[in-house]
C-alpha cells in the first residue's frame, strides 16, 4: 500500500460556517436551507433535537434542557458564524434570550438566531408594520406568538390558524392550502390598516415555492419562518448577497 502525499485547504466554509438546530420532527426546514443558502464559500450543518410530535407549550419548553447536548453534536472542529434554533413556536414559548443563552453555554462567541427573532429582524429591514399573521398551531401558540410580535411594535391586521396540534399533520399542509390561507387572510384585514407584509410562522410548513407568487399577486413581501430565518443567519454571518429570486426579504440588508 503506497502512503500518499496530501495537502490541505480552509474546507467548505471560506465565507461563513452556518449550524442548525432542526426538530426530531421537522420535514421541511433542512431542505430549504440548502436551497437558501446555497451559497458559494457557505457551509451547512445540521443538528436535530428531541421533540415529540404534539406542539404544546408544555412540550415546546422541554425542549430548553435539550438544547446545548444538540448544539455539542455540530462539528466541535469549526468555527461557526451563527448558529440557528429552527423552532418558532418553542422560540416563543422559551424566548429568544433563553435559546441563545443555552447554544452559547457550548459556544461562547458564536451568534445565535431563531424564527421569532427572525421574524421580528426581516420585518424591521423591509420597514412594514401591518401584518397578516398564519400559524398552524393551536389556539394558546398562536396567541403568544402574537402577543411577542406586538410587543416588538407590530399590529396585526389579520391572522388566521389551520390549528392543528401534531407537527407530523402540519408537515404534510399542502402548499395549495398555504396559498389560499394566505390569501383569505390578506384579503381579511381591515382597509384602515391593510397588511404591508404577511408572516407564515413554523419551520415545517413547506412555503419556499409558493412565496414568489404570493408576493407578485398580493403586493406585499411574504415572510415564512424559514426564510426570516436563513436570511437573519446569513446577514448575521456577513453574507449580504442580494437573491431576490427566492423573495422580497433576500434583497434586504439588517436594519440599523
Amino acid at each position: 500500500m503506497l502512503k500518499l502525499e496530501f495537502d490541505t485547504d480552509d474546507g467548505i466554509g471560506t465565507r461563513a460556517n452556518l449550524g442548525m438546530i432542526v426538530l426530531e420532527t421537522d420535514e421541511t426546514l433542512e431542505a430549504e436551507f440548502a436551497r437558501m443558502a446555497d451559497i458559494d464559500g457557505v457551509a451547512r450543518y445540521h443538528s436535530r433535537i428531541p421533540m415529540v410530535t404534539e406542539i404544546r407549550p408544555d412540550t415546546l419548553a422541554m425542549m430548553l434542557k435539550d438544547l446545548p447536548a444538540s448544539t455539542r453534536l455540530l462539528p466541535s472542529s469549526l468555527d461557526f458564524d451563527v448558529i440557528g434554533y429552527g423552532c418558532t413556536s418553542a422560540s416563543t414559548v422559551i424566548g429568544s434570550d433563553k435559546v441563545a443563552a443555552a447554544i452559547q453555554s457550548v459556544r461562547p462567541n458564536v451568534k445565535v438566531t431563531d424564527p421569532l427573532a427572525a421574524l421580528i429582524a426581516a420585518a424591521r429591514a423591509l420597514g412594514v408594520t401591518n401584518l397578516g399573521f398564519i400559524t398552524p398551531y393551536i389556539p394558546d401558540v398562536s396567541q403568544r406568538m402574537r402577543d411577542k410580535l406586538e410587543e416588538a411594535g407590530f399590529h396585526i391586521s389579520a391572522g388566521g390558524s389551520f390549528e392543528e396540534s401534531d407537527d407530523r399533520v402540519v408537515a404534510r399542509i399542502s402548499e395549495q392550502a398555504i396559498q389560499n390561507a394566505a390569501r383569505h387572510v390578506a384579503n381579511a384585514a381591515p382597509k384602515a390598516t391593510p397588511c404591508d407584509a404577511l408572516v407564515i410562522s413554523c419551520t415545517n410548513l413547506r412555503c419556499l415555492n409558493i412565496i414568489p407568487q404570493l408576493e407578485a399577486e398580493l403586493g406585499i413581501p411574504v415572510l415564512s419562518s424559514n426564510t426570516a430565518l436563513v436570511w437573519h443567519m446569513l446577514r448575521l454571518a456577513g453574507v449580504s448577497d442580494r437573491r431576490p429570486q427566492i423573495c422580497r426579504l433576500f434583497d434586504v440588508e439588517l436594519a440599523d
